[in-house]
């Protein structure tokens, strides 16, 4: 016989499996809706140089890679690029990790003989989150072992030397910062014989300290820094 106790749990238990399939009605039918129509977004920009890539006609000398100061460094001094069969693939905003994504369409599809890469100040500011100095020179490793393992010849540099980064002001610690990753660059660099250009030596005052005039915010070469750093960088990829 059903009791009052027996018919109120039965009662229970049914509206239970009925919150549970609605629950997970709601869950699909969400998934459904939203879950594959998500905008798609082109993290790593392949999108930004494919035309350039597929019209590359002689395979370049180097490829320059790297964030917004190579990017910046073609558009002001184009003129430096064309001369030296050098290809610009820098993104403004980037992080090594986008850079080390993009670095098969970007670089090695090129076939060029150096790759150039100048990298690491947007991490440092965290333009994608945290990552630490030991992973972003990480990163930069991964790239020279692809190029390597490419017959491309890596050339590392050396960050240029700031104290701060103007988009992210709350952002403190960011000389030391630089600093101690352009040391980890130039050890990295040394002992497995990579070509280094020291744009951070270059640069600065003897002090640590951006020279006066190569810069209007800390981090991006104005164009008598940029014949400073074409200057050092002809010395190293002849």
């Amino acid at each position: 016989m059903l009791t009052k106790n027996s018919f109120l749990k039965a009662e229970s238990v049914s509206i239970m499996k009925k919150v549970f399939v609605t629950a997970t009605a709601v869950v699909l039918f969400a998934f459904g809706c939203f879950g594959q129509n998500l905008p798609d977004k082109d993290w790593a920009r392949f999108s930004r140089y494919a035309e350039a890539n597929a019209a590359v006609a002689k395979a370049p000398k180097a490829v320059l890679m790297g964030d917004s100061i190579t990017d910046f460094w073609y558009r002001r001094d184009t003129a430096f690029f064309e001369a030296h069969n050098f290809a610009g693939r820098g993104i403004s905003g980037q992080v090594t990790s986008q850079m080390l994504v993009r670095f098969r369409r970007d670089v090695i599809d090129l076939h060029p003989r150096y790759v150039v890469i100048l990298a690491g100040i947007n991490d440092i500011a965290r333009n994608n989150g945290y990552i630490s100095l030991e992973n972003i020179l990480g990163n930069l490793v991964s790239m020279c072992e692809l190029a390597r393992a490419n017959k491309i010849r890596p050339v590392l540099c050396t960050l240029v030397p700031s104290d701060r980064c103007d988009w992210i002001p709350e952002l403190t610690g960011v000389a030391a910062l630089v600093t101690e990753l352009n040391e980890m660059i130039r050890s990295y660099a040394r002992q497995n014989h990579i070509p280094l250009v020291d744009y951070a030596k270059v640069l600065s005052d003897g002090n640590g300290v951006i020279l006066d005039g190569v810069t209007k915010d800390s981090v991006h070469p104005v164009i008598e820094g940029y014949k400073l750093m074409e200057e050092a960088l002809l010395k190293v990829v002849k």
